[in-house]
């Protein structure tokens, strides 16, 4: 009688890609290697190191952060309200790693030429294995301007947020030797319209700058809720304020700091973000009383910074992952990457990530100039122009990817899924696509110099190429008569950031890539990835986007 037990399987596992992972996530990406070795040539040592753990212990850390979800204790067993959020070891892991590889502190602790190029090349990388650990790091990192405008307060807490040491314990921010910072605006009945907010704040003595407050309201969306403080906003006799409130107070005891719940949310799910109750929580002004939201802006500017550097980030590993699969995978007796319509859609792919990466970089530049005026301009109206279109691009984007890989880049085995579901994020936090055009239109209005620098930019490439030029001049025709702007904002920001990619790419100097964006996005063929005209060299640019 045959063993059931013992039967032998009935197939033989073939064509099927080998496994990608561990790679060098630095070292295998040609367009992120020519970048930083033109603009942070010194930091080539840290990103190879960096990208040999992201493709590594990071890499399998990320699916464990992933799998086992933070949790709630607002009690302790002896019924002690304590407000934890407990995490898995590898969530711990990936922040640890990345503090103490400078992550959100570099620019700060050690400013030189390039220092932000750096640290956006270190965050590329970080967030494509992932991107939920990245929120409570890039807020850490766009706190230091807004906490600078205080410097009594700045002189204790900026030392413990540059610091390279992570301490996750549930304690006072003075018995630790590093920080995190989170931020909490938003609240349910204004949402991005922040004026709206109806948490109050009244002075526990004398009221200024620097001086301690009391905090009562409630926010919608607080992120990262075991980190030591966050910038809030709330209401004062004089108006909306800015406060750094820590989760404990400055005698050591816990803040009137309250988590109501965590936020069930599609992605960005390693992340605990959380609703939060303020009962007479202590907090320090930061700038004056009614002057919150310019205090907080620029905060506000470099979150929106990093979501666009996180969105190219999450482009380069869909990419990664499909021209890998592809390049192994055969159909009809030939690997896919052979087959001219799939060689069509990696290189339309291809080109997307890489004009999303040199937008980011080209940012990163603009902010390790910051003396220069137009510099400054120029990032202000670029940042908003690069958060609507970079951040709505990636979900199409990566679902064309997945596609790729048909069902087996549906399940969770591949990490796909995950990146999938982390790119609407982007494009919704700080601020929608809405927003942002609004945004634009508002910088046009206020500071017309931010106009005029990103035309000055766009100059750089005037002559190169003229379907180029004249995509500029009609802008610069559509963008006298701003009247109907608030109708037509998405489509004038759209041919804003694309004509400004073409710029990017242009002045990288690799004619390949640039050549090859020109003629597919500013005489577009199709609407859908995969319309590339005829006579592009997909092959190469396939060959170029290959990981391994």
């Amino acid at each position: 009688m045959n063993d059931p037990c013992n039967t032998t399987e009935t197939h033989t596992v073939f064509n099927q890609p080998p496994p990608l992972d561990p790679y060098n996530i630095f070292s295998t990406d040609i367009a992120l290697r020519e970048a930083t070795h033109s603009q942070a040539k010194w930091a080539e040592s840290e990103l190879h190191t960096y990208g040999q753990l992201a493709g590594n212990s990071l890499f399998h850390a990320g699916f464990l952060a992933n799998e086992n979800l933070p949790q709630l204790r607002t009690h302790d067993r002896f019924g002690h309200r304590i407000d934890q959020v407990d995490f898995h070891p590898a969530y711990h892991q990936l922040m640890q790693t990345a503090i103490e590889h400078g992550l959100p502190s570099s620019p700060w602790k050690t400013p030189r030429s390039g220092a932000h190029v750096a640290r956006a090349a270190m965050i590329h990388l970080h967030n494509q294995v992932e991107a939920g650990s990245c929120c409570p790091l890039t807020m850490t990192f766009a706190a230091v301007p807004a906490i600078r405008n205080q410097p009594d307060i700045a002189a204790h807490w900026l030392p413990l947020i540059t610091s390279c040491h992570y301490d996750p314990g549930n304690k006072p921010w003075f018995e630790k030797p590093g920080v995190t910072i989170g931020m909490a605006m938003t609240e349910k009945q204004g949402g991005t319209d922040v004026r709206a907010n109806t948490t109050r704040a009244r002075p526990l003595g004398q009221r200024g700058s620097g001086r301690i407050y009391a905090l009562t309201g409630h926010k919608w969306f607080c992120s990262a809720p075991m980190c030591d403080a966050y910038l809030v906003l709330a209401q004062t006799d004089k108006g909306l304020s800015c406060f750094l409130l820590p989760r404990w107070r400055e005698d050591g005891q816990r803040n009137g700091f309250y988590i109501q719940r965590l936020k069930d949310k599609l992605g960005n799910r390693s992340n605990a973000s959380s609703e939060v109750e303020f009962r007479e929580a202590h907090a320090w002004l930061i700038g004056e009383e009614g002057r919150g939201v310019p205090t907080i802006i620029e905060m506000v500017a470099l979150t929106r910074f990093d979501c666009i550097t996180g969105s190219a980030a999450l482009m380069r590993q869909a990419v990664a992952q499909a021209v890998h699969h592809c390049s192994h995978r055969q159909v009809s007796g030939r690997v896919l990457t052979d087959h001219p319509l799939m060689q069509n859609v990696l290189a339309d792919l291809a080109l997307e990530s890489e004009a999303a990466l040199a937008f980011s970089l080209r940012i990163a530049r603009s902010l390790d100039n910051p003396a220069d005026e137009q510099e400054h301009l120029f990032c202000r109206i670029a940042t908003a122009i690069g958060k609507y279109w970079i951040c709505k691009r990636a979900p199409g984007h990566i679902n064309e990817a997945q596609e790729c890989l048909g069902g087996a880049g549906y399940v969770e085995e591949s990490i796909l899924p995950r990146l999938y579901r982390e790119a609407p994020v982007n494009s919704i936090w700080e601020g929608s696509g809405n927003v942002q055009c609004l945004d634009i239109l508002r910088a046009m209005q206020r500071q017309p110099g931010t106009l005029d620098a990103m035309f000055a930019e766009l100059e750089k490439a005037a002559g190169v190429a003229p379907q180029l030029d004249q995509h500029i001049t009609t802008l610069k025709n559509s963008l006298i008569n701003t009247s109907n702007f608030r109708y037509e904002a998405r489509r004038l920001v759209e041919k804003l950031a694309i004509c400004l990619q073409a710029c990017f790419l242009l002045q990288a100097g690799n004619a390949l890539v640039a050549d090859t964006f020109l003629r597919a996005r500013l005489k577009p063929e199709g609407l859908a990835y995969g319309t590339l005209p005829s006579g592009i060299p997909c092959a190469q640019l396939i060959k170029r986007a290959r990981p391994l």
